[in-house]
């Protein structure tokens, strides 16, 4: 007997509902320049929301080709005080916290974990339910093998959960030593944005939004944050999040295929 089919169509959406510790929302943006509009544009709205909220914004930045992108914050309207207040405030360097490399990578971990806690202490950072550090925004890159900041697929430092700060000397990226926030640092804060903009990474990226399956998973399918996780992605970053046409006969149509849509006929 020929029973009828189920066609069941997976496709990129501009924003996608994923199971994570909050919302994730997935942007798909034709350009880098489109990206780096967007960004602004996000980071700008969320730094005036926190701000009203309760007096202050906190943001986390890796490095990369994201401190490129982030380049349109510097322009106008951005630059200005007319943009709602999210313009270009005079931040003292008392309020800047960068990981400098002046001592051996296990000292920097341990300087780095005391400054942490003393914003801690002193209540400018709050802790998070599960004891660590919550920023209000972190903002992340991530490379083709799945990495995000210096956490790689086939190193150990991915499955820290204690401390906040670790580091690695043998990175297969180019510094060998590289100091990096650990997972449940990432995990704890409110929002985190993702920012992909190369084709290199558009694996990495059909990995991390349930596309393909790989296992053990990579680095960057591991991030989640508390209120919401925002992908801004280019077209060449998502050139692999297509149309998959899969059939199925109506007998399993319980079938579930992450991030579907279903059509019946």
């Amino acid at each position: 007997m020929n029973l009828p089919l189920l066609f069941v169509a997976v496709l990129a959406l501009p924003s996608l509902a994923l199971a994570s510790h909050g919302k994730t929302t997935v942007r798909n943006l034709d350009s880098e320049e489109d990206v780096a509009v967007a960004l602004a544009k996000y980071t700008a709205n969320l730094s005036d929301r926190y701000i009203k909220e309760k007096g202050s914004f906190s943001v986390v930045l890796s490095g990369g080709t994201l401190i490129h992108t982030l380049r349109t914050l510097l322009e106008t309207p951005y630059s200005t005080s007319d943009s709602n207040g999210a313009g270009l405030v005079p931040i003292p360097r008392s309020r800047i916290f960068p990981i400098t490399y002046k001592k051996s990578p296990a000292e920097v971990v341990v300087d780095y974990e005391v400054r942490l806690k003393t914003l801690v202490e002193d209540k400018i950072i709050p802790l998070s339910a599960t004891g660590f550090p919550k920023f209000d925004l972190i903002l992340l890159g991530i490379g083709p093998d799945g990495h995000i900041a210096s956490l790689f697929p086939n190193r150990p430092q991915r499955y820290e959960k204690k401390r906040w700060i670790t580091f690695i000397t043998n990175s297969p990226k180019p510094p060998p030593p590289r100091i990096t926030f650990t997972f449940p640092m990432i995990n704890s804060a409110s929002d985190i944005a993702m920012v992909v903009t190369d084709k290199e990474e558009a694996y990495a990226v059909s990995v991390a939004l349930g596309y393909a399956v790989v296992s053990p998973t990579l680095p960057c399918a591991e991030v989640k944050a508390k209120n919401e996780l925002t992908w801004f992605l280019d077209k060449e970053a998502a050139s692999k999040l297509h149309w998959l046409i899969v059939w199925v006969s109506s007998r399993n149509n319980s079938y579930v295929l992450k991030n579907a849509l279903y059509i019946s006929t």
